[in-house]
């Protein structure tokens, strides 16, 4: 949450919109920016990174598990079994990341 009041301070200083942009909100939604490009930088990387250390491509990972439950077997059950049991795996952490956030 911004303080509303700088981008209006900027605005009575003589500000223009664009100039405000830049000077208020970007250095304060800086380390978000950073957080979210890791967040989507990290998964994308270990993808190719990971399963490729561990073996090349006949090492089985989830996504591997998956497409092949889903286009190669055609086994709609167990792909979404999966996939559920995949989800879970991360809303549960997330979970309880964001009750501990919002109890502090």
């Amino acid at each position: 949450k911004m303080d509303l009041r700088l981008p209006e301070a900027a605005y009575d200083l003589g500000a223009k919109p664009w100039q405000a942009f830049w000077q208020i909100t970007v250095p304060l939604s800086r380390q978000g920016v950073i957080a979210g490009a890791m967040l989507v930088f990290i998964p994308a990387v270990g993808e190719y990174v990971i399963p490729e250390m561990l073996g090349g491509a006949n090492t089985l990972m989830m996504g591997r598990v998956m497409w092949n439950e889903f286009f190669n077997n055609t086994d709609w059950p167990m792909a979404s079994a999966v996939t559920c049991v995949m989800v879970l795996l991360l809303l549960v952490p997330l979970a309880l990341f964001q009750y501990n956030q919002v109890k502090q």
